[in-house]
Parts: C-alpha cells; sequence; structure tokens
C-alpha cells in the first residue's frame, strides 16, 4: 500500500489550529502509521526539559504516581510532550523502527539507536506505558512510540558512551556549542545556574575560550552544586546566590568585574524571574544568552529599555551545527564533567 506523503517540517501531523507548525500547534495527529518522509521510533527513555520537568514535579508534590498521570495527559491532550505552562518538551533516545522511503537521509536503518535532537514539543508522541521517572535527572522511561519528520535532527548513538549519559548531553548540546561561538579569548563570562547539566557543560567551554586572561564567573543557587564547580576547576569565580534576586547578583558579580559588567551571560536557570539578574551584569554592547526556557522575553526586552541596557540578548535556539559533537567531545575530553555524568544519569 502506497504511504502518503507527509511535509517535511511536520504541518500535516497538525490538528489544531491549522496553517501552523507543529511546535506551536496545540494538537498533533499523533497516530503512528508513517507518512513516506517520517521515521517511527520505539522510545525507552524521555529526557524532559528541566524547566517542564520542574514545573511538573513541583504542581504534583515531588509525587511520581500524580507526575506520571500528568505526562500521560498532556501527551493524550496535545498528542506530544509539551508542558502547557512552560511551552517547552525535552528529547527521546529509542530504536529505530520504520524509515520511510523518502525520508532525507536513507542511511538510517531500521535498529538503529538515536537520540532526537528536536523538542519533544513538537514530536508526535503515544505513550503506552511509563515505566519509571527518576527525580533526580528528568528522565523518564517509557513503553511508547514517537515520530520523526523529514527536517528532524537526530544522532546516532555513541558506542563509546553510556546511551543515557549521551541522552543527557545532548539534551543541552546548544548550550555549549553557543558558548563556544560567543566567547572570546580574554572575555569575562558569567554563568548563572553553572552547576546543573547545562551550566557544567557551558562552564568546560567558556574555560577552554577565556584563557588566562579571561574570567568565568559562576552563580548558583545550590551550595553543594556551587562546591562541585570548585572542585572541577570550571570557574575563576563561584558566588552562591539566588538568581531572582537581582540586586544581590549585580553586587556580587560587579564586586569581581567592576562596575562594566561582563562581556558574556549565559542563563541556564530553569525558576522564571532572572531575566534582570542576567541584564544588569552584562556590558553595554554585550551578549546574553538565554538557554533557559522559563525565561520571559517580554519582561527581558521590555526590562532591558527599563533599565538603559544596550545589550544582545539570544534565544536559546536549541541548535547550532556541529553542537552533538562538541558536546559529546567535552564528555570525552573532561574526565571530572563524565564521572560527575556517570554518577547523575546513568
Amino acid at each position: 500500500m502506497e504511504m502518503n506523503k507527509g511535509n517535511k517540517y511536520g504541518t500535516h501531523r497538525v490538528l489544531e489550529p491549522k496553517g501552523t507548525l507543529p511546535q506551536p500547534a496545540q494538537k498533533l495527529d499523533n497516530s503512528m502509521s508513517i507518512y513516506d518522509n517520517e521515521v517511527l521510533i520505539d522510545v525507552q527513555t524521555l529526557n524532559i526539559d528541566s524547566a517542564s520537568f520542574t514545573q511538573i514535579k513541583g504542581a504534583c508534590d515531588a509525587d511520581k504516581a500524580k507526575m506520571e498521570e500528568m505526562i500521560l495527559s498532556i501527551v493524550a491532550e496535545r498528542g506530544k510532550m509539551q508542558n502547557p505552562v512552560t511551552g517547552s518538551g525535552g528529547m527521546l533516545i529509542g530504536t529505530v523502527k520504520e524509515v520511510g522511503p523518502n525520508f532525507p537521509n536513507q542511511d538510517l536503518k531500521v535498529g538503529d539507536k538515536i537520540a532526537t535532537l528536536v523538542s519533544l514539543s513538537l514530536t508526535p508522541l503515544k505513550i503506552e506505558k511509563i515505566t519509571n521517572i527518576n527525580l533526580s535527572n528528568d528522565q523518564v522511561d517509557a513503553e511508547a512510540q514517537a515520530i520523526l519528520f523529514a527536517s528532524g535532527l537526530y544522532a546516532v548513538l555513541p558506542t563509546d558512551l553510556p546511551e543515557k549519559l549521551a541522552l543527557a548531553a545532548l539534551d543541552v548540546a546548544g548550550a555549549p556549542a553557543q558558548v563556544d561561538r560567543l566567547v572570546k579569548e580574554g572575555d569575562t563570562v558569567c554563568i548563572i545556574g553553572g552547576g546543573g547539566k547545562s551550566g557544567v557543560l557551558c562552564c568546560y567551554q567558556a574555560m577552554q575560550k577565556v584563557g588566562t586572561k579571561g574570567k568565568v564567573i559562576v552563580v548558583e543557587y545550590s551550595k553543594e552544586n556551587a562546591q562541585r564547580i570548585k572542585d572541577l576547576g570550571l570557574a575563576t569565580d563561584v558566588i552562591v546566590g539566588d538568581a531572582t534576586d537581582v540586586m544581590n547578583v549585580y553586587a556580587s558579580v560587579t564586586e569581581i568585574t567592576g562596575e562594566e559588567g561582563c562581556d558574556v551571560v549565559i542563563n541556564n536557570v530553569n525558576v522564571a524571574s532572572t531575566e534582570m539578574s542576567s541584564i544588569l551584569i552584562t556590558k553595554d554592547r554585550g551578549c546574553v544568552y538565554f538557554f533557559s526556557m522559563a525565561t520571559s522575553f517580554s519582561k527581558a526586552a521590555l526590562g532591558a529599555e527599563g533599565v538603559g541596557k544596550d545589550v544582545d540578548m539570544i534565544v536559546g535556539n536549541g541548535y547550532a551545527i556541529g553542537h552533538a559533537d562538541l558536546t559529546l567531545d567535552i564528555i570525552r575530553n573532561s574526565k571530572g564533567i563524565r564521572e560527575l555524568f556517570e554518577k547523575l544519569y546513568v
């Protein structure tokens, strides 16, 4: 039987509202009969976006049964894992079950283990059963299936790294890749939320880029995570503080940098209302990269205007050319980060 032809961007899966793309859509067709240019995946693990997982865990008081019910209800309602509060998704690993004859890369084969590098907020998903929710690392094991569109990015899982370690790293691969682009030798960089998964990878890459004359300052809420950064040598200065306390962050950072502030600020925090902490510590014509999906871009834009800050603000695009290879190489090259990730995610 001839397969139906699909749009490369997946618009054929959009049920509501018609005429939009899968990510902003309210509901997708999550039937698992593939179109001619799609890939069907048997899902093993979902890596829920940190902002989304934190919101779900908080709303359910960290009760796994309630979290399971909430995740299943979101997917049943939307046909995808898109948290209606944060708007974000995550990513997945699984095994290729079927490849459409017109999928662009025919090198992808049935049986390949892959990680999708596009958001769960645009990925048609059907969950039969959730088998485990790991409260400490945002990962959800499930019996499920998902669809990858023709335009969908993916990586075949490396054989030299544990699968769940690779999943954890690839979930935030866009962040260290953007650090690699934005940071120059001699820069002063501040990473807000430097102790989490994306933060650790950003710290490593920033330290590589700034050289001996630059600075990497970390603002981290958790004393334990802050000590981890110190122990791994991933920053020149570590501040333990609440990123939502704008003036305390400003005072602490400018005590190190002077009133001029930082060349580049990277925001990885998974809670709301940290926009102005990032903006105030950035020098005029400096750059703020908002990787966090908890960011309110209206607060950032209007807030910067309100305090007279002329800064470039970059949306946390999770994709950058070569981001998967760069991030996995950090894991391979840093013994300390690999050991940390193995402890947390394997």
